[in-house]
Formats: C-alpha cells, sequence, structure tokens
C-alpha cells in the first residue's frame, strides 16, 4: 500500500473517530437588532450550544458583555461583577441548561443601544464567548404608534368592532391597551409572537352604536412598561337605521280622518233622511184630513 493511500484512509479513520466528539460546536443564535425606547424594557432571544456532553444551569455560566471588551459585563451571576450603570437592570431569563441565553433588560438607557454577546463558562473546562452573534439596540425616544383597524360603516344599533394593535419587544411585561369608548362586554385581548424578538398585543372593542355615537371620538391608548403612553384616534360616522314612521304616520293619520269624516257623514245623512220621512208622514196626514173636511 503507497504512502498516499495509508495517509487517506488515516484520515478516515481519525473523522469517524473524533466525529462523535465534536459533532456539537460553539454555536449562537441571537436576534441582532431589536427596537426600543427609553424607560422600557426589551428581551433579546438567544440560544446556544457548545461541545461535549449536555450539562444542568448548575454547571454552566452565562455571561453577556460588550462585543468589544469581554470585561465590561451587562449580566453577571455576580452583580459585583457588572457594569454600574446596568446593575439591577439585566436579567438571564433562559435556562441554560436548556440551551437558552435570553437576556432581559429594564428601564433602558440611550447608552444601552450595545453591541453585546453572549459568553458562557463551564468551571474548570472551557469558556466561549459568541462574538460572531451579538446584539444591537435601537433606541427610540418615544414609544411606536399602535395601529387601528375599523370599519367606516357604522350602523345604529348594530355590533360593531374595532381592533387597536402594537408591536414591542417586552414579552415579560406586556403593554396594556384602553379604550375611551366604554361597552357592556369587555374588549378581547390576545398576543402573537411575530419571531425576530418582535410581539404583537392585540384588542378588539365591540359595542353598540347609538345615534348619540355620531361624530364622536375613540381613543385607543397604550400603556408600555416604564409608564409611557401612545394613542391613536378615529371618528364615528353612524348611519341612522331604516325608519318609516315619516311615511306610515302620515297615511294613518289620513285613513284615520278620511274614515271619521265618512262616519259623521254618514251619521248626517241618516239623521236628514229620518227627518224627511217624519215630514212626509205629517204632511200625508194633513191631507188626509182637508181632503174628508171638503167632502162635507
Amino acid at each position: 500500500m503507497d504512502k498516499g493511500r495509508r495517509l487517506t484512509i488515516f484520515w478516515l479513520c481519525l473523522e469517524a473517530i473524533s466525529s462523535p466528539i465534536f459533532s456539537e460546536e460553539w454555536r449562537a443564535d441571537v436576534v441582532e437588532k431589536l427596537d426600543t425606547f427609553i424607560g422600557s424594557c426589551v428581551v433579546v432571544p438567544c440560544t446556544f450550544t457548545y461541545p461535549g456532553e449536555k450539562l444542568p444551569s448548575s454547571k454552566l455560566r452565562g455571561i453577556w458583555h460588550f462585543l468589544n471588551d469581554r470585561m465590561k459585563n451587562i449580566y453577571h451571576p455576580d452583580n459585583l461583577n457588572v457594569m454600574e450603570n446596568f446593575r439591577g437592570r439585566t436579567e438571564l431569563v433562559g435556562r441554560l441548561g436548556d440551551g437558552n441565553c435570553t437576556l432581559k433588560m429594564v428601564d433602558v438607557k440611550d447608552h444601552d443601544n450595545g453591541p453585546f454577546c453572549f459568553r458562557v463558562e463551564i468551571p474548570e473546562k472551557d469558556k466561549f464567548s459568541y462574538v460572531e452573534h451579538s446584539a444591537r439596540l435601537t433606541i427610540l425616544p418615544h414609544p411606536p404608534k399602535p395601529t387601528l383597524i375599523f370599519s367606516k360603516k357604522v350602523i345604529q344599533g348594530h355590533p360593531y368592532n374595532a381592533m387597536c394593535s402594537v408591536i414591542h419587544t417586552c414579552p415579560s411585561h406586556m403593554p396594556t391597551i384602553t379604550w375611551s369608548k366604554s361597552s357592556s362586554d369587555e374588549p378581547l385581548e390576545a398576543h402573537k409572537y411575530h419571531g425576530s424578538g418582535n410581539w404583537e398585543t392585540q384588542s378588539i372593542l365591540t359595542f353598540i352604536p347609538e345615534e348619540s355615537d355620531d361624530h364622536s371620538e375613540i381613543i385607543c391608548t397604550v400603556r408600555f412598561y416604564g409608564g409611557m403612553n401612545s394613542s391613536q384616534t378615529f371618528q364615528l360616522f353612524v348611519k341612522r337605521k331604516e325608519n318609516y314612521l315619516h311615511i306610515i304616520i302620515p297615511v294613518v293619520v289620513g285613513i284615520t280622518t278620511a274614515a271619521i269624516f265618512g262616519i259623521l257623514c254618514a251619521l248626517v245623512v241618516k239623521k236628514y233622511k229620518t227627518r224627511i220621512a217624519e215630514l212626509q208622514r205629517g204632511n200625508g196626514s194633513m191631507w188626509n184630513r182637508l181632503s174628508r173636511l171638503s167632502r162635507r
């Protein structure tokens, strides 16, 4: 067997032996861009893998630090190792034993844009910073405006629905949605995950429009974690329900008047006919008496 063939077999054998050991690698999946705003909170989704056997959370140490400086920790299990302006504001909400390194940050500041990366340490074994997959935050000065979905067709006395929704990045503290219009039923609320760290909170208002609601304004207000609000407004133009009274009443009045007039006429005619008959009977008797007197 020539030297080249022996070398090929050697590498194949080495690959076969080592493949179970290196089947896992240092890899992280992090949402790299997220929007948030000052005073609010943000949750950065993160998962990771590492070589070797799977360990419980107690055997792993998770850290988040600035991408360009491993010593600038924004999260560390030991709070003393966290930068002072991040202390008490960050939390690891994922379970390291499940490969989840998700980070939560509250009371967002205008300097929290990052980029940040996750680091895992296996005490007395290994450690690794996933610098190739970092998270960067866009810090907005104001919260996002809600989106309104409503029909322009509003009919008095018919059920009417309107939906208000808002996209956010803080599922740990969902925003609350309120309406300026009261209703007998509580608005329906729902939460949806759209991926890439973006969540949607929805509220559906149902009510029965009345004539007094015409040209009124309905306001949807969203209250975010940290106390900031955002709102949107739309106006109702209520179409009155079909009403035929303006036709029915005159017709009924006309028919009733005609009937009364007819009855009165009939009574008058009857009365006069009776009187004429009485007069005729009276006149006949008089002529009879005169005729008998003339014969004498």
